[in-house]
């Protein structure tokens, strides 16, 4: 992407504008990662039931998702649903699964016209037969897309990932001086993809919830106390930006990194 495209895509004169102009194409994250969170306080707030906060999420994902594809970002994974969430009431999680499958079969017309590939990562196995059937076509339709690669995490849990990655690992037979981590990194849900480089949570929750645990040991991280409903393209701008300032050690002294636009 370049920034006449996305500025073509900006209202002009509205304050992201000006946000859009001061990013760095060059110095992009090329993995976000976004666990979304706050959608009950923000219902609560509006003394609505918890129901209209995830559907009010439901746009700020959208809004992301075209954000991230026109920035030119190669891959943005999405905390949807966690193992832990089981434990809440029945019928708000048979309302996300409706949500869910409802998400995927309206909005693939969007997600093929801005090239993405569609993918869901966690132990998709113990989902419902129609929500497994839904996710699956998300798959397929979008398979041939060359673009933006979006991964939404579902029954997800980063231990249990890399649980289920150990035993790929045993029953391939691999032996472990054989196994190091660039082999095993192949063997988690997101085998082949880069690692995160920037984290973003919302709600203001200092926490990373199990999320990507593996893959997120070198990303920087990015808290805002915008609560996930009202997460917009102008958030997702200010934390690229934030991004592009840090200087990333990876453990060492000093990174030139981003300085040299390289990961």
């Amino acid at each position: 992407m370049s920034l006449e495209q996305i500025l073509a895509w900006i209202p002009p004169g509205s304050p992201d504008e000006a946000l859009a102009q001061q990013v760095n194409f060059e110095q992009l994250p090329s993995h976000v990662a976004i666990i979304m969170d706050g959608n009950g306080r923000w219902a609560a707030q509006r003394q609505l039931p918890r129901v209209k906060g995830h559907r009010a999420g439901i746009d700020s994902v959208r809004d992301v998702l075209e954000t991230s594809a026109r920035l030119g970002i190669e891959v943005l994974t999405l905390y949807a649903f966690s193992v832990e969430n089981w434990k809440r009431p029945r019928a708000e999680v048979d309302m996300l699964m409706m949500l869910l499958k409802r998400y995927i079969r309206l909005e693939i017309g969007f997600i093929n016209k801005h090239n993405i590939r569609f993918r869901a990562i966690g132990r998709l196995d113990e989902l419902a037969p129609d929500v497994q059937a839904a996710l699956d076509l998300g798959v397929r339709k979008t398979e041939q897309n060359t673009g933006m690669q979006f991964n939404i995490a579902l029954n997800y849990g980063g231990r249990a990932e890399i649980v289920d990655a150990a035993r790929r690992a045993i029953e391939a037979g691999l032996a472990p001086e054989a196994l190091d981590e660039q082999r095993f990194g192949d063997l988690l849900y997101t085998g082949g993809q880069p690692d995160p480089d920037l984290l973003i949570r919302t709600s203001g929750e200092m926490r990373v919830s199990n999320f990507l645990l593996w893959q997120i040991a070198y990303s920087e991280i990015w808290v805002t106390e915008t609560l996930w409903p009202d997460f917009r393209r102008r958030d997702l701008l200010h934390a690229v930006l934030d991004y592009q300032k840090r200087d990333r050690r990876y453990g060492g002294i000093k990174s030139t990194s981003l300085a040299l636009g390289v990961k």
